[in-house]
């Protein structure tokens, strides 16, 4: 059995979704014994794919980083290629893929973000044709994958997808190593004596990393605590405008993207996770916050409740006050031994080495009865 990981979008800037693929492609071959793995790379990503993908990378020079590129390559390429290179199955981890039906196709699909929140008006345009692209992906396919409940809810309203042909997943957490990393804090300056708090992620709309702004401001300066907010180049990041608009300088620093080891150093600092988006497929950050038992703030929609459960505390993200009142509430006193174990046990509910066993079942199931 050929299985063919449509990876074209891949650059290992993506966030979530590069993570989700990194973590069952090191872990799938082992409960898919008798496949041959075959990955499609865009040409900026292609090294980033063959440090940890397990089998052979075919390259297309044709795609390149961009939207426009990679849709491209979905429609024109994707399945074209993987039928080239003798594939039985065509996974596509990314959200996106081929439109129109084809070859035996899974598709994980990890959010409709893209219809849930339309962002700017002049966003609307490229949202819509990339909701479109979307949507055909996941009725096109064989079987879909979702990371949540809530992202299933939303694939079956939104995009209109067999209820059937769907199988909710849920992504787990990263394991803590035993420490930190080579990585100090202190290479960043954080203040001593301050409560830190730690958000994580690029700068789409949803993520809402301007309400978290505005919750910071809204605190007493003498009670303020010390935000780090990695994801993005520190000499072009949006929030930096507004930033030096509430004051901020002080307060707030944006590391830009950061290593593993750097994140692990963060993690070690931070009183407090905060998650402020406005909408996700799952929240992969929340668990991993919780793995190393920090205390988490989330905004209070059904997805972030699915993942952080009664663990987690839980605000109205939209309103600067009530986001500033439940992060003082969790840096107000350290957590306990028993706090950090409670955490660290309900993140263990979530394990990549079970997302990679149901994933393989899904895998192997579709290509078994297209084979029928």
């Amino acid at each position: 059995m050929r299985i063919v990981v449509d990876l074209l979008g891949y650059t290992g800037g993506r966030g979530g979704t590069e993570t989700y693929a990194r973590e069952l492609l090191r872990r799938l071959p082992d409960r898919v014994p008798e496949a041959d793995w075959v990955a499609l790379a865009n040409d900026v990503g292609a090294e980033r794919v063959e440090a940890f993908f397990p089998g052979t990378v075919r390259v297309s020079r044709s795609v390149r980083d961009g939207k426009v590129g990679w849709a491209a390559g979905e429609v024109f390429l994707a399945e074209r290629t993987a039928r080239r290179v003798g594939g039985d199955l065509l996974w596509t981890p990314q959200n996106f893929g081929p439109v129109v039906r084809g070859m035996p196709r899974v598709a994980t699909i990890h959010d409709v973000i893209y219809d849930e929140v339309r962002g700017a008006a002049a966003e609307r345009i490229s949202r819509g044709v990339t909701s479109w692209l979307m949507g055909r992906s996941a009725r096109t396919a064989d079987a879909v994958i979702t990371i949540s409940q809530a992202a299933r809810r939303s694939i079956i309203e939104r995009l209109k997808v067999d209820p059937s042909r769907i199988r909710v997943v849920h992504n787990g957490a990263s394991a803590p190593p035993l420490q930190p990393g080579p990585d100090a804090p202190s290479a960043w300056e954080i203040p001593g004596r301050r409560s830190v708090v730690l958000s994580v992620g690029n700068r789409m709309p949803h993520k809402n990393f301007d309400g978290l702004l505005r919750a910071i401001a809204a605190i007493d300066p003498s009670r303020r605590p010390y935000t780090v907010i990695p994801g993005a180049d520190p000499s072009s990041d949006p929030l930096r405008p507004l930033i030096e608009t509430l004051g901020l300088q002080a307060d707030v620093l944006l590391p830009g993207w950061v290593s593993d080891a750097e994140l692990e150093a963060l993690y070690a600092v931070a009183d407090v996770y905060v998650c402020p988006s406005l909408a996700e497929g799952f929240g992969l950050p929340i668990i991993d916050a919780m793995a190393r038992g920090c205390r988490v703030v989330a905004h209070d929609i059904p997805v972030l409740r699915e993942v952080g459960g009664d663990v987690a505390t839980y605000a109205d993200a939209r309103r600067p006050s009530a986001l500033a009142e439940a992060i003082l509430g969790a840096t107000g006193t350290p957590p306990s031994v028993a706090e950090r174990s409670r955490a660290a046990a309900h993140a263990a509910t979530f394990s990549w080495d079970s997302a990679a066993a149901e994933t393989a079942e899904v895998l192997t199931e579709t290509c078994t009865s297209a084979r029928r």
